[in-house]
């Protein structure tokens, strides 16, 4: 009726919020991996800090390791390079652990490790009046992102490989050293690392893995000699082992396509070897051992004697004048925890204290104590090449390689 006030319909119900925009730590890991796509490797200082300034923190600084896990680089001028074994910092890139020590001049400084997937790639030296949970969790954030960074310039920046060396590289140790893959590689159910010396005059020496959704690859080469003839013949049998292997060829397979690879390149030259792959769901180990020292396997605080010995085959590039048989591999099932390790005879047959030779027992006791300090494996390999080297004034006579793989499934 007129005058009527017209009955209300009901309350309009409220709509959905408006997304909530980025927030700063979303808009700095924005702007730092837009910028980092673009940046020259030696910009990344810089770019780093224009970071630590929004962060709020004093200053952030870049270091890498060197070669040879002995010294920490800064990639700025300025900062002093810091050694592994005897610093706060070096605490940090050995057990991949956060670090913080009070500065004289007032501050802090933390140190936050520098990983790319199971790579110790160095640290970052974040200096800062005081680090609160969001500055830290930012700081990890800035280092995760940094780590991917850098993996992907340094294989074309020159300026990194620099900054990692101490010395001069002869010609075939860098050879070499352009074919190797990152000292560690690993995922939630296995690891490989592995560990070169020396690290400058390498000549035969050299060692692979790779990762699939269901296997881990490893292998590990020494050929005869220690020239660049030895450096070429380790080249062509990288070569083919990766060529098989990524046509999905089985290990007697593998190790077919590297003796016709050798025979036909390099008929005069020979190397022994080690090809392996471990199922990482079930832990089977299937190896293929040619003319090399046998693999170790160790099991809790002991090596299984002869455990992984079987009969020999012949170097790789001779089959035709030694075998008499096709190449076969042998398989074993590993423990929760087993570890493998690989070597070349430089390794034992080092000359240490008195002359004496390094020795297996040596080797072996020296990882088991590591694993029983809670070491991590790329820790345990650096420290035990590190110990061989200073008991021979940093000259070996021959080249010595490790190579070791941890199966580690998650628990049930």
């Amino acid at each position: 009726m007129a005058g009527e006030t017209p009955a209300a319909g009901p309350a309009a119900t409220p709509g959905p919020a408006p997304p909530a925009g980025p927030g700063p730590g979303e808009r700095l890991l924005e702007e730092l991996l837009a910028e980092a796509h673009t940046a020259a490797p030696m910009e990344l200082p810089a770019l780093v800090n224009r970071c630590a300034t929004a962060i709020g923190l004093e200053r952030i600084v870049i270091y890498l390791v060197d070669i040879q896990q002995r010294h920490l680089v800064p990639l700025t001028d300025g900062p002093p390079a810091i050694e592994v074994d005897t610093s706060v910092a070096g605490s940090a890139y050995r057990w991949l652990d956060l670090r913080i020590e009070e500065c004289r001049e007032g501050g802090l400084t933390a140190w936050l490790p520098l990983v790319d997937g199971a790579e110790r790639l160095g640290l970052l030296g974040i200096r800062t009046d005081a680090l609160d949970t969001a500055r830290l969790r930012r700081c990890r954030m800035l280092a995760s992102v940094l780590a991917m960074a850098i993996t992907s310039k340094r294989a074309y920046s020159d300026s990194y490989a620099r900054h990692a060396r101490t010395e001069v590289m002869d010609l075939p140790a860098e050879m070499l050293r352009a074919l190797l893959p990152p000292r560690t590689i690993g995922c939630d159910r296995a690891v490989s690392t592995a560990v070169l010396e020396p690290a400058y005059h390498i000549g035969g020496d050299a060692f692979d893995h790779a990762l699939t959704p269901s296997t881990l690859h490893a292998v590990i080469f020494d050929a005869m000699g220690h020239n660049l003839a030895s450096g070429l013949t380790t080249t062509v049998a990288m070569a083919g082992c990766r060529n098989a292997r990524r046509a999905g060829a089985e290990l007697p397979q593998l190790v077919d396509t590297i003796d016709q690879a050798l025979g036909r390149w390099l008929p005069e030259q020979y190397c022994t070897g080690i090809v392996t792959q471990l199922d990482l769901a079930d832990g089977v180990f299937r190896w293929c051992n040619c003319g090399h020292p046998p693999p170790l396997l160790i099991r809790g605080r002991r090596v299984l004697e002869g455990a992984l010995q079987r009969p020999a085959q012949p170097p790789m590039g001779l089959p035709s004048q030694f075998a008499t048989a096709p190449r076969v591999s042998y398989e074993t099932m590993l423990e929760p925890g087993d570890r493998v390790l690989l070597y070349t005879d430089g390794v034992t047959e080092a000359r240490i204290d008195g002359g004496d030779q390094f020795g297996l027992g040596r080797f072996t006791d020296s990882i088991i104590r590591g694993a029983d300090a809670g070491e991590l494996a790329p820790e345990a390999l650096r420290r035990i090449i590190h110990s061989i080297l200073d008991r021979q004034g940093n000259q070996l006579r021959d080249d010595a390689t490790l190579l070791l793989i941890e199966w580690r499934p998650p628990r049930a």
